[in-house]
């Protein structure tokens, strides 16, 4: 009888242990993974993949030339790179974070998710309140920010902008000399020209105005083309 009270003992410790754990397990956060659309080179974590492997926190993907990748974190957000761009993702479900080290990133965000996006330039903070998208280019000297649709805040040590749907707006050293300028789309090029100073710019000025201005006054007279191919300035008043 008493064995029997020692086993029926035993059976309760371990079906209460046993619902204990799975209490814990049913309260952890379950893992979220993302999926990547590549074409081209893409690695990631330094190892090459195709389209529909999965994607875990704490990656790092590479685009080579050419390559494009897309990462799909459902209920998260989406994340596209451009050529010859190299990211590090993090993620949760309710967090998205990415350090842009070189290249150009498109990021989606749901509602609800806070998203922030980190150069060497500045920290990318979009609104959690609203799905956004917007743009993080990163270039040799500078990092760009394009707000597509939502809110975006772009953080440069202690100062904050806001860069609205429709806008852009750009941290860093923008006239770096061991950088080339470069070309945005659009023709902007957000460089100054370099080897103009403002008294030779002032000058070349004048000198496209007096250019104008000679052309009105030429354009006011007439003029007679000889049978020797010569040309003679008639006057206006003949």
């Amino acid at each position: 009888m008493l064995k029997k009270i020692y086993r029926f003992t035993a059976i309760l410790t371990v079906f209460a242990v046993w619902s204990a754990f799975s209490m814990v397990a049913f309260a952890m956060p379950l893992d979220v993974t993302g999926i990547i659309t590549a074409t081209g080179n893409v690695t990631v974590n330094g190892q090459l993949v195709v389209s529909g492997s999965t994607i875990v926190s704490g990656s790092s993907i590479e685009t080579g030339a050419g390559a494009t990748a897309v990462i799909t974190i459902n209920k998260v957000g989406k994340i596209e790179l451009a050529p010859e761009t190299s990211l590090t993702l993090r993620f949760t479900e309710s967090t998205l974070v990415g350090i842009v080290n070189s290249g150009k990133v498109t990021v989606y965000n749901a509602a609800g998710i806070a998203t922030t996006f980190t150069t060497k330039d500045a920290t990318v903070i979009a609104d959690s309140g609203q799905a956004n998208n917007f743009v993080v280019e990163v270039e040799c000297s500078h990092t760009h920010v394009d707000t597509i649709t939502g809110l975006v805040t772009m953080r440069t040590g202690t100062t904050d902008k806001q860069v609205a749907a429709g806008m852009e707006a750009v941290a860093g050293n923008m006239q770096n000399p061991d950088c080339k300028p470069c070309f945005r789309p659009g023709g902007t090029i957000p460089t100054p020209v370099t080897g103009i100073g403002s008294g030779a710019l002032t000058a070349l000025l004048i000198g496209i105005a007096g250019a104008v201005i000679t052309g009105i006054i030429l354009g006011t007279q007439g003029t007679d083309v000889t049978p020797s191919g010569g040309t003679t300035v008639v006057s206006p008043t003949r």
